[in-house]
């Protein structure tokens, strides 16, 4: 008894003392999230190309919302949709570049500035985002190409988009949804000229990618996710990802007199189906599977 009754005399001074520092707390203001969002947002949402219309480099911005509407409400962390986005409650989970997503304490910063009403402190901008440029002899991440994706494909490309549901299926909103092979594998990593997503952008697959183009993305942003691909698609630590082998594929192009299909190797042409007499300089479509290193094994190439 006396062991119980001592039990519940801590729990109530433990309590009483949370209580404590909960009220002699400084209140959260915007000057506690701001470097976070300059640090895991702000690539992606800034400036007039924002993702999803929302821009989080400044206090007026991050309030005003996206093309759907408020991001934040104040007092009510529970219906804040940069913060379901922020804890994973709403996906894609952000931000893009994740895993690693922000720590709970970080998210918790979010939550109790959203909870005690949005205050804005100095309200001073994020600062300007890091540049998505690798360094020299630096590896091409994921967290290079991510705002490239988010600000030029994600729009639609994702769950609820500007098209409804992502077109077929194919999302653009973190690194294993970009390199999902279930229905075809759009990337292959160390091969770019079998990648759909790179002939798309480069316009050697129509319709060109992004799709409210033109204007497309400029040559230095397609050389920046061609490298990606070279370089083994590396995800946002640095880890190249494998080769799905046995995936499909399926590839557009120009066949020309090499037999090649925009610098694609079509491989075992003799034993594929081919339809309506493909001939040089005809525009094609390759169908396939990916060998283990990542080499096309056409199945049926037919003009367009």
């Amino acid at each position: 008894m006396k062991h119980a009754k001592a039990l519940r005399s801590l729990a109530w001074t433990s309590l009483t003392a949370a209580l404590t520092l909960q009220a002699n707390a400084e209140p959260v203001s915007y000057d506690a999230i701001a470097p976070l969002l300059a640090e895991r947002c702000v690539m992606c949402h800034s400036g007039p190309s924002a993702a999803a219309g929302l821009r989080l480099d400044t206090l007026e911005g991050l309030l005003a919302g996206s093309a759907k509407g408020p991001v934040v409400r104040q007092g009510d962390p529970a219906t804040s949709e940069l913060l379901r986005r922020l804890n994973g409650s709403s996906q894609p989970r952000m931000p893009m570049t994740g895993p690693p997503f922000l720590s709970d304490a970080e998210v918790a910063l979010f939550e109790s500035w959203i909870a005690g009403g949005l205050k804005a402190g100095s309200a001073a901008p994020s600062p300007p985002p890091v540049a998505s440029r690798p360094a020299a002899g630096e590896p091409v991440t994921f967290a290079h190409v991510a705002p490239l994706f988010a600000r030029h494909c994600a729009r639609c490309h994702t769950d609820n988009g500007q098209m409804g549901t992502a077109p077929e299926g194919y999302r653009l909103t973190s690194h294993a949804a970009t390199l999902s092979a279930d229905e075809r594998a759009r990337v292959v990593p160390g091969h770019p000229e079998a990648s759909e997503l790179l002939r798309r952008i480069k316009g050697q697959a129509k319709p060109r990618m992004p799709y409210d183009g033109p204007p497309y993305l400029s040559v230095e942003d397609i050389d920046l996710i061609e490298s990606w691909i070279v370089q083994g698609a590396r995800d946002a630590s640095g880890l190249p990802a494998p080769v799905p082998a046995g995936a499909k594929v399926r590839l557009h192009g120009v066949m020309g007199t090499d037999g090649r299909i925009d610098g694609l190797d079509p491989g075992n042409l003799a034993a594929a189906r081919r339809d309506k007499l493909p001939r040089p300089g005809d525009y094609v479509r390759l169908d396939g599977r990916l060998d283990g290193q990542g080499q096309v094994i056409t199945e049926r190439l037919r003009r367009r």
